[in-house]
C-alpha cells in the first residue's frame, strides 16, 4: 500500500496529484500529516504544497471540466466525510486520464459519489442564506452564529456581502471555530479566542444592543399573533427548516 500525507488543504491535495504523476506512484491511501501509518503500507510520501503545482493542476482540470464541474468539485471538498480526499483524487486522476469528459458518467461510482456529496454541501449553502439570523450587538456589529453540517460558509459569503452591504456584521462557524467579519469594504477570516458561549446560538445579553431585544420580543410577538395553532405542523416545518437551525431562530426561542 502507498501512502501520501498531506496538509489536508485543496492545495495540497493538487499538489499530491501533481507529484504522483511526476513520480509515477499513485497513493492507495491519502492521510493527513501525523496520522498513524496503516498496517502493510509499502511506501510513504509526504506532500509538500507547492502554489505552483496546484495552479497547474486546477488549469488542466478547468480545461477539461466545465464550470459547474470545477464549481462541484470545490463544493466537495468543503464537505466533510470519511474518505472525502480518496474520493477526489479518484475523480481527478480519471479526469486527467480520459480522452472525455467524465462528469456526467454516472456509471462511474466515483463520479456519483461526487455529484452526491458536492449536492450535500450546495444544500448547506442554501440553508445558511435562508437561515442566518443577525442579533445587534452592543458595538453596533451585527452577529449570526451558524453549525452547517459541511464547511459551506465560505460558499455563502458573497451573498451576504452583498445583501447587507451597508452594515458591519460577524458570520460566526462555532463547530468550526472561525467566522468572517465584513467591516463595510472588505471582508476579512477571523477566529474568537473564547466562543463557548455562542453555542446556545443567541449572543449573551449583556453584549446585546438595547433596541435588539426589544426587536426580538417585538418578533416573538408577530410570529405569535400570526399562528394558527390548529394549522401547526411540526413535521413539514421540520421538512423545510432542518431543526438544527432553530435554535438560531429568534421566533423560536
Amino acid at each position: 500500500m502507498v501512502v501520501f500525507f498531506f496538509d489536508k488543504t485543496l492545495e495540497g491535495l493538487l499538489t499530491a496529484v501533481f507529484d504522483a504523476y511526476s513520480r509515477k506512484v499513485f497513493p492507495d491511501k491519502l492521510l493527513a500529516e501525523g496520522d498513524i501509518v496503516p498496517m502493510f503500507t509499502t511506501e510513504e510520501y509526504t506532500v509538500i504544497t507547492q502554489e505552483e503545482k496546484a495552479i497547474r493542476v486546477w488549469t488542466a482540470l478547468e480545461k477539461k471540466m466545465s464550470k459547474g464541474a470545477c464549481n462541484m468539485l470545490t463544493n466537495a471538498w468543503l464537505a466533510e466525510e470519511e474518505g472525502k480526499d480518496d474520493l477526489l483524487f479518484r475523480f481527478i486522476r480519471k479526469t486527467i486520464d480520459s480522452k472525455v469528459s467524465i462528469e456526467t458518467n454516472f456509471g462511474d461510482d466515483d463520479v456519483l459519489t461526487l455529484h452526491r456529496l458536492a449536492r450535500k454541501v450546495s444544500h448547506e449553502e442554501l440553508y445558511l442564506k435562508q437561515f442566518v439570523r443577525f442579533q445587534k450587538a452592543a458595538d453596533d456589529i451585527y452577529f449570526a452564529p451558524v453549525s452547517p453540517q459541511h464547511n459551506a460558509l465560505p460558499l455563502a459569503i458573497e451573498h451576504f456581502k452583498d445583501r447587507f452591504a451597508d452594515q458591519k456584521w460577524i458570520i460566526y462557524d462555532i463547530k468550526r471555530h472561525y467566522g468572517y467579519y465584513y467591516d463595510l469594504h472588505t471582508v476579512v477570516e477571523m477566529t474568537l479566542d473564547d466562543d463557548e458561549h455562542l453555542l446556545s446560538g443567541k449572543l449573551d445579553e449583556k453584549l446585546m444592543a438595547e433596541d435588539e431585544k426589544l426587536f426580538q420580543e417585538l418578533w416573538k410577538g408577530y410570529f405569535k399573533s400570526m399562528t394558527i395553532k390548529e394549522r401547526i405542523n411540526l413535521k413539514l416545518q421540520r421538512q423545510h427548516m432542518p431543526k438544527r437551525f432553530w435554535k438560531y431562530l429568534t421566533e423560536k426561542q
